[in-house]
């Protein structure tokens, strides 16, 4: 037989034994589990539901639609030797993995601490490990496997491409099969390391005394020690230590009495602004000065390497902060989607339609948020798209202005003068989210605006929901219906779609799965009703 149909039978016989796994964790162990813990009996249902995450729509993707699709095409072997389309069009839903992988140290957890708070609660953990199904193997090993399944997938892919004649008809299908797969890996290996990271910041912050004004998820520590700071008034030093952030510098005392915390905070530097430089100190060597809207402070490191080291670490804040917006407006004003661009050949010749900046929340070629302090918008005088500063920043003669030099983004600058820009993003995948909300809703299921409620009800964020023709099972949500980069996506299928009575005169509905609610604001009910109708049948699986 050849080479690769081999693998994609390989392919198919882990793929049904996966799915028994999965039938084990899902039908099994959470049922069994979770019908004790609703008699009380063992441990409360909440736990239960977080120990197993999303398995249950792992399962049923996997039982209903992957397998079945791999079945088929391989009963169809002789008449269509292919799998690559099959796994495209699945593979976006394989990014549900990521709530899982996020999850797993934590179930991990929860196993052990409940194992010991409740002994119910470990035999019957224990009597179905027992069980012939388990082939002598513990829940943990188990939950494992969907940890590891999208590895798998893509060592079977490569190796499946590797292995296609040249001129095989599954070809381009399966090279774009396995880009989507590889992006998936990306998306699970993101979503393991913001776990990771999310429990160092944790560190950090018990370190610190857990201060309000710090706290904050979305900060990322990128260098942290001790340093000598040198006192202009007394030509002395003292030893303090830093923990340098993605937006902030604190500048910290050691704590003499340990009770609590290890250090205090005496001082917070905005990276925003902020300067760093090296000093020629004949007295203080390895010295560096740091120059912040709160303080300036000259610093003394132990070594020449430590203080490059130092210096290193600030600039890459300072340009990291300065490449990223600070804020992302969400706010949609218009629901307008139609725009007038102008075909290629007309570059230059005729005036382009320009793009409302109110339709487009960030850079419609880097994708970079617009904010009103570094990030401001602009227009291409060619194509009429809305940019920052860095992607305009050529100019460029436009026949319908007498050939005047305009101010251009960078794609209409290659094209209408033909000079090579060095591109620093080249090679970069194409992610999930970036499909263009102008282009999905043009080939939409449906498509309006929508208010997505916060968890307390109160308030929420309003902004461009598509699903697309093209990828009927997932939700995509964009701040605004000219952004060419979705915020969000939701894989809507196992999800329930929930009617609420209306408050407020406000048209409510929601989308619920396991601990997952989503609840959504429609304009109209007759609006909230064609929502419910389309999700409902993406949630089922019907394209």
């Amino acid at each position: 037989e050849p080479e690769e149909k081999k693998i994609a039978l390989e392919l198919l016989e882990t793929e049904q034994a996966y799915v028994n796994r999965l039938h084990l964790l899902d039908q099994i162990f959470y049922t069994e589990l979770m019908k004790e813990a609703k008699n009380g009996k063992t441990v409360p249902e909440e736990v239960v539901k977080m120990i197993f995450s999303n398995i249950s729509s792992i399962y049923q993707f996997h039982a209903k639609f992957f397998l079945p699709e791999l079945q088929k095409r391989m009963e169809d072997w002789s008449c269509n030797p292919r799998i690559g389309d099959v796994i495209q069009k699945l593979a976006p839903f394989l990014k549900m993995y990521g709530e899982y992988v996020k999850n797993f140290d934590k179930a991990m957890e929860l196993i052990t601490v409940w194992s010991e708070k409740s002994p119910s609660f470990q035999e019957l953990i224990a009597d179905i490990q027992k069980r012939k199904v388990c082939a002598n193997l513990t829940l943990q090993h188990h939950m494992l496997e969907p940890v590891q399944r999208i590895p798998r997938y893509e060592l079977l892919l490569k190796d499946y491409v590797r292995k296609l004649p040249p001129q095989s008809l599954d070809r381009d299908d399966a090279e774009k099969a396995l880009e989507m797969i590889f992006m998936v890996a990306k998306h699970s290996n993101a979503a393991i390391a913001e776990m990771e990271r999310l429990q160092n910041l944790w560190v950090v912050y018990q370190r610190l005394g857990l201060e309000d004004d710090i706290v904050d998820p979305s900060n990322e520590l990128i260098k942290e020690g001790p340093i000598q700071k040198i006192s202009t008034r007394n030509n002395s030093t003292s030893e303090k230590y830093l923990f340098l952030f993605n937006n902030m510098l604190l500048y910290c005392v050691p704590k003499v009495i340990q009770v609590g915390a290890e250090f205090q905070v005496h001082l917070r530097i905005d990276v925003d602004g902020m300067k760093v430089r090296e000093l020629n100190d004949a007295q203080f060597p390895h010295t560096f000065l740091v120059s912040g809207k709160q303080r300036t402070l000259e610093l003394q490191a132990r070594s020449g390497e430590e203080m490059n080291a130092w210096i290193k670490a600030f600039q890459d804040a300072i340009d990291r902060k300065e490449k990223r917006s600070e804020s992302f407006k969400t706010a949609v004003l218009g629901l307008e989607t139609g725009t007038s661009a102008l075909k290629t050949e007309e570059l230059g010749r005729r005036a382009p339609q320009w793009v409302r900046d109110n339709l487009v929340t960030m850079c419609m070629r880097c994708r970079e948020p617009f904010n009103a302090i570094r990030r401001r918008r602009h227009h291409c005088r060619a194509c009429g798209y809305v940019v920052c500063a860095r992607c305009s920043d050529y100019k460029a003669e436009l026949q319908y202005d007498g050939n005047r030099l305009n101010r251009v983004c960078q794609e209409c600058y290659v094209f209408l003068t033909g000079h090579v820009v060095l591109e620093d993003r080249e090679g970069k995948h194409k992610g999930i989210l970036e499909k263009g909300a102008a282009e999905v809703s043009g080939r939409s299921l449906l498509c309006s605006s929508l208010q997505l409620l916060d968890k307390n009800g109160k308030g929420g964020t309003r902004g461009w929901f598509v699903i697309p023709q093209d990828d009927p099972l997932v939700l995509y949500i964009y701040a605004a219906p000219q952004d060419v980069r979705a915020h969000t996506s939701i894989p809507l299928l196992g999800y329930q779609v929930k009617d609420l009575p209306q408050g407020d005169s406000r048209h409510l509905f929601q989308l619920a799965q396991s601990r997952q609610v989503y609840t959504f604001v429609a304009d109209t009910e007759e609006l909230k009703r064609r929502w419910m109708r389309a999700m409902a049948r993406s949630a089922a699986g019907i394209t």
